[in-house]
């Protein structure tokens, strides 16, 4: 692996800022160690870990949205009311509540928390998935309908007179004045997809576009792709998100340790689980999970620190690619992502709450001082240069150790199974 140039320059491309999301777990069962919730929330265990964002620093939290998960703007009502300062994402699916009352939701929650409401449309990546609620529109016209939908978001927010609508999914008569966001400007509108529809709809209307890990040139292209759209609208360019679920520990070495001592309990989490033999049945669809695969069937190893292994054991299912290493090493991966063009960057564990902790003690503080170190200097600093990661022979050997130990003590269970 050739090894770049890690000099005082910031390149042209990246962002001058970055601000952490994290996902807002409701129980304690994670894949590392799956527990039956009674009710599905654990209401202690979801209050310590918005508490553990808040005092950690983040700057949002998304609350997902399933078929058979908790409602997304209840979640994120309850974040807003036990938290001052973390920005809320409600992931909503246009299929389930009407542009209208969506708004009204969302400005609601809006006022509730004072300007911090933010919403991700997801048009629907499975159609499995959207059939559950009744939603049998194939993907180009789901993401037709969130390209109407967002317009109608916006006039809700800002009409100051009744206007009326007959579009191609959605018709009302006089509606309005919406009820107002908290500033009486939009509420930011983040959609992500690796479909053509996607990008389209995401450079001609959104306001953030999310992306899964993936390797930096490839995700460049992607950037470049967005925005290359946008200028052709007319309009700015979106902020860029990407999500990784980073294994940390305090050496390299210990990190590796701790990543292949994951990858046996995720593996045996999803071969358990009777969703995953399903849609391992059949090749997955969705292009971002196809991307994954292919960059894990590829390579297990990119850039600095991206392992590809943990988007192999769940099939590519959601953001799963891992940074693996050091604090140091890690916030030296993230800030590659921030040369890059990302300047909204969504770290989740394994350990949830353990993870969560560790990376806004040990992993934020580093990447916030060299954001700090370049405005005050127009310079890069240090971090990068010195925590090389795959550039690095000690990183690769002690990768290979970790995989060597990992790959004897699953001969030696066979063995014994045998």
């Amino acid at each position: 692996m050739t090894t770049p140039v890690f000099d005082a320059q910031i390149p042209a491309t990246a962002s001058p800022k970055v601000e952490f999301i994290s996902l807002s777990h409701l129980n304690p069962s994670t894949e590392l160690n799956p527990v039956k919730v009674p009710h599905g929330i654990d209401l202690d265990y979801f209050k310590r870990y918005v508490a553990t964002l808040e005092e950690q620093e983040f700057d949002y939290t998304l609350l997902p949205y399933g078929s058979n998960s908790a409602d997304s703007f209840i979640t994120a009502a309850a974040v807003g009311t036990l938290t001052e300062r973390i920005r809320p994402i409600v992931a909503l699916r246009p299929n389930t509540t009407f542009p209208l009352v969506a708004a009204q939701k969302l400005a609601t929650l809006d006022q509730l928390t004072q300007g911090r409401a933010v919403v991700h449309l997801i048009s629907g990546g499975s159609d499995d998935e959207q059939h559950r609620q009744g939603d049998y529109e194939p993907k180009p016209r789901r993401y037709a309908r969130t390209g109407e939908y967002i317009d109608l978001l916006r006039r809700a927010w800002t009409e100051k007179e009744p206007f009326s609508h007959e579009g191609e999914f959605y018709r009302f008569d006089d509606f309005g004045p919406g009820f107002a966001t908290y500033s009486g400007d939009p509420i930011p509108i983040s959609i992500g997809g690796q479909s053509q529809e996607a990008f389209d709809i995401g450079g001609t209307q959104a306001d953030i576009f999310s992306f899964w890990g993936e390797p930096l040139p490839e995700l460049r292209t992607e950037i470049d792709r967005v925005n290359a759209i946008a200028a052709a609208a007319g309009r700015p360019d979106p902020r860029i998100w990407v999500t990784f679920r980073p294994i940390v520990a305090a050496t390299d070495a210990e990190a590796w340790e701790k990543a292949y001592d994951y990858i046996g309990k995720i593996g045996a989490t999803y071969e358990k689980a009777a969703y995953f033999t399903r849609r391992h049945q059949s090749k997955a669809t969705n292009i971002g999970s196809v991307r994954a695969l292919e960059f894990a069937g590829a390579s297990e190893r990119y850039d600095r620190a991206l392992w590809t292994r943990t988007a192999a054991a769940t099939g590519g299912q959601g953001a799963s690619t891992a940074l693996v290493g050091s604090p140091e090493t890690v916030a030296a991966a993230i800030l590659d992502y921030v040369d890059a063009g990302a300047d909204l960057v969504s770290i989740r564990g394994y350990d949830t709450l353990a993870d969560a902790t560790d990376y806004g003690k040990h992993v934020l503080p580093l990447v916030r001082q060299e954001i700090a170190h370049r405005e005050a200097t127009g310079r890069r600093g240090s971090l990068q240069s010195e925590h090389l990661g795959y550039y690095s022979d000690d990183f690769v050997a002690a990768a290979d150790s970790a995989a060597d130990k990992a790959a004897d003590r699953a001969a030696a269970l066979e063995g014994a199974g045998a």
